[in-house]
């Protein structure tokens, strides 16, 4: 390779009259025919030098239009030749653009670039001569750069010298220029100005394209991504290290160094840049980044046995690519603990267990904490955030729920509010796990308060609304509903109850039962007034079986608990089943006791229902009712005070004979 460079500069750049001189004396030597042959090959040469030269310069050409770099490539090729084989005349020597081809031809770099600066300030330079030289050198050196890059570098070690010492000569002219009077607009368009740049560009883009292959993002398991991660360590870098020490003789380690940096930090970067990309991955790629900061990894990229700032410069790249790595890596960890939790937690599902939802927050901090204490610190702190964020979403859709018209679920309300209570569980036992704030379990608190006020009120709003349609022909009607909805209720509180709310079950059920039994005790006294016989016993024969259900469907949910609940439909019924006067007075008694709120409407229409009482006998039992009824306290649970019964005419009258 060396012989076939060599061979080319020296035929571009001529070699002057000498070289055609010994050459003429050479070809007088050989035989016809082989002189022929020899120019044949002379004139091939040129031409090929001729073609290649433009395209060197066409490719290096900034700033121009297409059009130009076209034509104006081949020409100043052209005229680069003409140069490089033109002669000084009688005073003899080489012409300085000769001689610069010779130091471009033999590696000479820095020679080159004097001689083309003097050039270029000697006034001579009327045809930009010194610009296309420029370009053809710094092609020149390039190619000595990949030279060297592929592995060759030992052979280009004197010629890789150079192009350093031409780096350093183009930052001493630039100081220079700066530090003169002249203006500074031209050394800002000066070729050598963008050496540094295009050497970067070269070297980043080949080490680049050394990186082994990963495949798609969203395709990469964690597996594949270990290997590559290790290919990265055992093959990529020991490559960049190994070809590292000729740019280090030459003087370019601080550019080869940066630019191996640049790679591989992009690299990685776009790795974890990637939407793919897990919470688990992302972990992969930190936990190898603080392997390599940790054991100061003894390739290009960690600690060298180099001068002070180049060590620092190391370090810190090594703990900012560790830093960025972690930033993706709570991103991905609040990303995916939001959609779990989002998942979990859907309106108009069934719930799910607490704790899956546990799972879900703290095998991510159990992750970290095997790879780091202070990464679990800051993971743990961005999934308790995560809740708190969720939470108030998950209120603002609660709301939302609860403003739909025709909104009048009862399963949907008691998913909802087994989902607080789930919510509630998940807290308090993150909460034991982790660190969270006085802050924080406030906001959780107040968020889980609001919205199980605000689901309780319209889940029994709900249920009231259900159970009065239902109730609204129940005594006129075989086929009434009633049993069906509360039967579902018993199916959804023994389901609630699974889920192990007893505490939100009870107090629930409780108010549920207090719900069920007001508006049947509403519908019991307000679907008749005065009804027949036949009406009366189908009536009394419904309230046997109604209550025999609610007392086994509440029971059943409530357990034990059940024998505290208030059971007026029980006491109705001994009232009304009760065949004399003086037994109805007595059974009054416990009612007037248990129900305070009870009103003289109430106990007619009750008595309406008995039906077979005279008037003398109902006369005694009103008059023993406003004997023994007192004034209820307003603090007392009251069941009648809202049931609003028309009264018969017998009291619009006030007599009982009418």
């Amino acid at each position: 390779m060396m012989r076939k460079t060599k061979y080319f500069w020296g035929a571009f750049a001529g070699r002057g009259s000498k070289w055609e001189k010994a050459a003429g004396e050479n070809a007088r030597m050989l035989p016809k025919a082989t002189h022929e042959e020899r120019k044949k090959q002379e004139v091939k040469r040129r031409g090929k030098l001729k073609t290649m030269a433009g395209k060197l310069l066409k490719a290096v050409a900034s700033g121009k239009e297409a059009a130009e770099e076209k034509t104006g490539g081949v020409e100043i090729a052209g005229n680069l030749l003409k140069m490089a084989t033109s002669r000084k005349g009688a005073e003899g020597g080489m012409p300085a653009e000769e001689a610069i081809c010779g130091f471009i031809e033999q590696g000479k770099f820095l020679e080159a670039c004097d001689h083309i600066y003097y050039l270029e300030h000697s006034g001579n330079d009327e045809v930009g001569k010194s610009e296309s030289l420029y370009k053809l050198l710094a092609e020149r050196m390039w190619t000595v750069v990949g030279e060297a890059l592929s592995g060759s570098g030992r052979m280009f070690l004197e010629s890789l010298q150079s192009v350093g010492e031409s780096l350093k000569w183009e930052k001493q002219k630039e100081a220079e220029w700066l530090g003169s009077s002249q203006e500074t607009g031209p050394v800002s368009t000066w070729s050598p100005n963008f050496w540094r740049k295009d050497l970067e560009e070269q070297l980043i883009q080949y080490m680049t394209a050394q990186i082994p292959p990963l495949g798609s993002s969203a395709n990469t398991n964690e597996t594949a991504l270990k290997q590559h991660l290790s290919q990265l360590e055992t093959s990529f870098l020991p490559i960049l290290e190994h070809r590292s020490g000729v740019f280090e003789d030459a003087g370019l380690l601080s550019t080869y160094t940066h630019c191996c940096r640049a790679s591989w930090t992009s690299h990685l970067a776009t790795l974890t840049d990637s939407s793919c990309f897990s919470f688990s991955q992302c972990l992969l790629v930190y936990e190898w980044g603080l392997k390599m900061y940790k054991s100061g990894s003894e390739t290009c990229l960690g600690p060298r046995q180099t001068p002070q700032h180049s060590l620092s410069f190391g370090v810190e790249c090594l703990l900012w690519i560790v830093l960025k790595t972690e930033e993706k890596l709570l991103a991905a960890a609040q990303k995916e603990v939001g959609r779990a939790l989002k998942e979990a937690f859907d309106i108009g599902k069934p719930p799910c267990a607490d704790a899956a939802v546990i799972q879900i927050l703290t095998e991510k901090m159990e992750a970290a904490w095997r790879v780091s204490e202070s990464l679990s610190e800051k993971v743990e702190a961005v999934c308790l955030e995560e809740c708190l964020r969720f939470l108030e979403s998950y209120e603002n859709e609660v709301r939302n729920f609860l403003q739909l018209d025709g909104c009048s679920g009862i399963c949907s309300g008691l998913w909802i509010l087994e989902n607080c209570c789930i919510l509630r569980a998940v807290w308090c036992k993150l909460t034991y796990i982790c660190s969270a704030s006085t802050g924080q379990d406030v906001k959780v608190n107040g968020f889980l308060d609001r919205m199980e006020d605000e689901i309780t009120e319209h889940f029994l709003q709900t249920v009231a609304s259900k159970v009065k349609g239902t109730l609204k022909e129940h005594f006129r009607k075989c086929d009434s509903t009633f049993d069906n909805i509360v039967e579902s209720l018993k199916q959804s509180f023994l389901a609630f109850g699974k889920k192990k709310t007893d505490m939100y079950e009870q107090a629930l059920v409780k108010a549920v039962n207090a719900i069920v039994i007001a508006e049947y005790v509403q519908a019991l006294l307000t679907t008749f007034r005065k009804p027949s016989s036949a009406q009366r016993r189908t009536i009394v024969s419904k309230m046997e079986e109604d209550h025999r259900m609610l007392q086994a469907i509440f029971k059943e949910c409530l357990g034990p608990a059940a024998s505290h609940l208030k059971d007026p439909i029980r006491a109705i019924l001994e009232l009304i089943q009760t065949s004399d006067a003086e037994g109805m007075k007595i059974a009054l008694l416990p009612i007037l006791k248990e129900f305070p709120d009870l009103r003289e409407e109430h106990l007619s229409a009750v008595l309406d229902i008995k039906g077979s009482l005279n008037r003398e006998d109902r006369a005694a039992l009103l008059e023993a009712f406003h004997s023994n009824c007192r004034e209820s306290k307003p603090e007392v649970n009251l069941l009648f005070a809202d049931i609003e019964v028309k009264p018969g005419k017998y009291r619009l009258c006030g007599c009982l004979c009418c």
